[in-house]
């Protein structure tokens, strides 16, 4: 490849990795913000939430026109295109993300019409649980680190088995309480959208050791469970 190419897809590159690397930091931050609504019972934080995925959104835009750049122009090859490939990827989880934090929010804005449930301490784990996964996706996506990246897919386990039980637990108290129905029900959906994050801190780690290393990690754990 030419000198001059050369240093025109790293400059594309950069720019593209930086503008994932800004929508990863406001998913973190507008995810922690819509579970702060959730505790504090603050429909005026769940409200700012909605104006946040609009700067995500506009980011995933910028991404998009940014690729189909890249790949008109520059025509990648090996490392480099497997790199585009990684962060477009990477930023439709994100984008995601975003969706989730927004739904988040409308429960918190719901919940805080009605008296408080109690939260209970797993739902406080699986938040932990999940946010930590996510942010260690998004360090390794940041420092291109593949065993930070393997440590994520083995907590995906953990994040699944904390699901099932808040919700057989929620399950069970809506025979027993039923004036909490509906906080209970957005409770549920809390729990689901934990879990989803979790499973889009998954996915950013497997692109991360697919641009790495040239493994297609995705649905291996599957693939792998069944009979031959």
């Amino acid at each position: 490849m030419p000198d001059r190419v050369h240093i025109r897809v790293e400059r594309d590159l950069d720019s593209l990795r930086g503008r994932a690397v800004k929508m990863a930091g406001l998913c973190e931050a507008i995810l922690a913000k819509s579970l702060r609504a959730v505790r504090e019972r603050d429909p005026a934080l769940a409200a700012e939430v909605k104006h946040d995925d609009l700067a995500i959104d506009q980011l995933d835009i910028e991404i998009d026109d940014l690729v189909l750049q890249i790949l008109a122009l520059d025509a990648p090859v090996a490392s480099d295109l497997r790199h585009v490939i990684a962060i477009k990827s990477i930023a439709t989880d994100l984008e995601r993300i975003g969706d989730i934090a927004r739904n988040i929010a409308g429960c918190a804005r719901r919940l805080s019409q009605h008296p408080p449930v109690q939260l209970g301490d797993e739902l406080a784990i699986l938040e932990e649980s999940s946010r930590t996964a996510l942010g260690s996706a998004i360090r390794a996506f940041r420092e291109l680190d593949v065993e930070l990246a393997r440590a994520v897919l083995g907590s995906d386990d953990k994040i699944d088995e904390l699901e099932g039980r808040i919700i057989r637990g929620a399950i069970s108290r809506l025979s027993g309480s039923p004036e909490h129905t509906e906080q209970e029900i957005d409770l549920i959906f809390i729990t689901k959208d934990l879990e989803r994050v979790g499973d889009h801190a998954t996915n950013i780690a497997e692109e991360v050791i697919l641009a790495a290393e040239a493994k297609n990690l995705k649905h291996a754990a599957k693939l792998a469970a069944q009979p031959r």
